[in-house]
C-alpha cells in the first residue's frame, strides 16, 4: 500500500513538472512574439516640447547654426585684419667663383667672389595701417552685418521648422482623434449589423438592409486601416523634424481641445509684425551690408597712410665700398602714403551701382513689410473665423448625436429607413471630425501668426 502511494506521488510530481516546463515554453514563445510585434518605443510628447526639440535638434537648424559660426569667424577675421602685419624671413646664398672677361670673351680670369662667397640675412619687418579711407572699418561693419544676417537666418530656419513641427504634430493629433471616432463608428456598425440580422431573422427587414449594413461595416474597416497608415506616415515625418529615430512611436499629450489664445491677445503681434518679421529684419540687415560694401568701394578714392619698419642682420657688409667680410645689423622706421589717381574714374560706376543697389533693397524692404502685414492680417481674420467655427461645430456635434439616437430608435422600431440611419451616423461622424479639424486649424493658424510676425 505504501509503495502504491509512493508511485502515485511520483507520477503526480512528474506530471506537475512537465506541466511547468510546457507552461514556461509557452510563456517564452509568447514573450518573443510580443517583443517582435512591438513597433517601437512609445514616447509621450506635448506640442510645446515637440516645437522646442525641433528648434534645437533639427538637422536644418543645426546646419544654420554652423553657418552662423562661420560668419562669426569671418567677423573676427575682419577685426584682426586691422592689426599690424609682421613678417620674419631669412636666406642664405653660396656664390660661385667670379669670371672676368677682357677683350670681348677671348680672355677670362676666375677669382673668388669678394669679400666672401657666402651671404646670409635674417630680419623682421612690420607694417601698420594708419588710415585707408575707412576701408577696414567698413569691412568690419560688413562682416558684422553678415553675422547678424546669419543669426536671423538661424532664427528664421528655427521658426520655420517649429511651424512645420507644430503642423505635423496637430495633424497627428487630428489623425489620433479620427482613429477614436472610426473605432466608435466601427462599434456602431457592428452593433447595427447584429441588430439588422436579428430583425432579418424575424422577417422585419429585407436582405438588402443586411447587405448594405455589411458593406458599411467593410468600408469602416477600410477607413480604419487607411487612418492607421496615415498615422504611421505622420509619425515618421514628425520624428524626422525633431531628429529622433523613426522607430519611436510618438503619443501626443495635448489634444485638439487644448486652450487657444483669444483673438485680441494677438493684436500686439499683428502691429509689430512690420518690424519683427524675419524677412523684414533680414532685408534691413542686407541694406546695412550693402552700405558697408559701398563704403569699401568709396575708400579706394581716398589716400592711405601706413607705418612700416624693419630690422635685420646681414652678411657680408655691402653698405661700404669695397664690401667687407663682416656681419652687420640695421633697422628703420618709415611712413608710407599712397593715392590712386585712377580710382577717380575706375570706381565711378562702381559707386553709382552700389547706391542703386541700396535704393533697390530699400524698396524691397517696404515691399516685404506690405506682404507681411497683408499675410498676418489674413491669418488674424482666419483665426477669428476658426474660433467661431469651433463654437458652431461643438453645437453641431451635440445635435448630430441626438439626431442619431432618435433615428436609430426609429429604425429599430421600423419607423425609418436604413438610409436615414446611415445618413445620421455619417452626419455624426462628420460633425465630430469637423470639430477636431476646426480646433487643429485654429492652432495651426496661430503658429502661422507667430512665425510670420517673427515670434516663433
Amino acid at each position: 500500500m505504501k509503495e502504491k502511494v509512493m508511485c502515485n506521488y511520483a507520477y503526480r510530481s512528474r506530471k506537475r513538472f512537465f506541466r511547468a516546463v510546457i507552461l514556461f515554453i509557452l510563456m517564452l514563445n509568447i514573450s518573443i512574439v510580443y517583443a517582435q510585434e512591438q513597433p517601437g518605443t512609445n514616447y509621450k510628447l506635448s506640442l510645446a516640447e515637440a516645437v522646442q526639440i525641433a528648434k534645437t535638434q533639427n538637422k536644418w537648424v543645426q546646419a544654420a547654426g554652423i553657418e552662423e559660426s562661420e560668419a562669426n569667424e569671418d567677423r573676427k577675421d575682419a577685426f584682426k585684419a586691422a592689426l599690424p602685419t609682421v613678417n620674419v624671413g631669412g636666406s642664405y646664398q653660396r656664390f660661385s667663383n667670379l669670371t672676368l672677361f677682357s677683350e670681348g670673351l677671348s680672355h677670362s680670369t676666375t677669382i673668388s667672389t669678394p669679400p666672401t662667397p657666402n651671404a646670409a640675412n635674417l630680419g623682421v619687418d612690420a607694417s601698420f595701417n594708419i588710415y585707408s579711407g575707412g576701408k577696414f572699418r567698413a569691412l568690419q561693419k560688413e562682416q558684422t552685418s553678415h553675422l547678424k544676417e546669419a543669426v536671423l537666418n538661424t532664427r528664421d530656419k528655427s521658426g520655420n521648422i517649429a511651424l512645420q513641427t507644430a503642423e505635423q504634430y496637430l495633424d497627428l493629433v487630428r489623425l489620433n482623434d479620427l482613429q477614436k471616432f472610426i473605432l466608435d463608428q466601427l462599434k456602431r456598425a457592428q452593433t447595427r449589423l447584429n441588430n439588422i440580422n436579428a430583425l432579418y431573422k424575424n422577417q422585419k427587414v429585407t436582405r438588402s438592409d443586411v447587405l448594405r449594413a455589411e458593406v458599411t461595416l467593410a468600408n469602416v474597416k477600410l477607413s480604419l486601416e487607411q487612418n492607421e497608415n496615415d498615422i504611421i506616415i505622420a509619425n515618421q515625418r514628425l520624428t524626422v523634424l525633431i531628429n529622433i529615430p523613426d522607430s519611436v512611436r510618438i503619443s501626443p499629450v495635448d489634444s485638439a481641445a487644448m486652450p487657444k489664445p483669444e483673438v485680441r491677445s494677438l493684436l500686439p503681434l499683428i502691429e509689430a509684425s512690420g518690424t519683427s518679421s524675419y524677412s523684414v529684419q533680414k532685408a534691413a540687415e542686407n541694406i546695412e551690408t550693402k552700405q558697408a560694401r559701398l563704403k569699401i568701394v568709396q575708400s579706394a578714392n581716398k589716400p592711405s597712410f601706413s607705418l612700416y619698419s624693419a630690422y635685420g642682420i646681414n652678411y657680408p657688409n655691402f653698405l661700404v665700398f669695397p664690401p667687407v667680410n663682416q656681419a652687420y645689423a640695421i633697422g628703420f622706421v618709415g611712413l608710407k602714403a599712397q593715392y590712386s589717381i585712377s580710382s577717380l574714374y575706375h570706381n565711378k560706376s562702381k559707386v553709382a551701382a552700389g547706391k542703386l543697389r541700396i535704393k533697390e533693397l530699400e524698396i524691397q524692404r517696404e515691399a516685404y513689410k506690405d506682404n507681411v502685414h497683408t499675410e498676418v492680417k489674413s491669418y488674424y481674420v482666419k483665426y477669428a473665423e476658426a474660433l467661431s467655427r469651433i463654437a458652431v461645430n461643438e453645437h453641431s456635434v451635440e445635435q448630430a448625436l441626438v439626431n442619431y439616437r432618435i433615428v436609430n430608435t426609429k429604425y429599430l422600431n421600423q419607423l425609418s429607413l436604413l438610409t436615414d440611419l446611415l445618413d445620421a451616423d455619417n452626419l455624426y461622424q462628420e460633425s465630430r471630425f469637423n470639430l477636431v479639424k476646426a480646433q487643429t486649424d485654429a492652432l495651426a493658424i496661430y503658429y502661422h501668426i507667430l512665425y510670420t510676425s517673427g515670434n516663433l
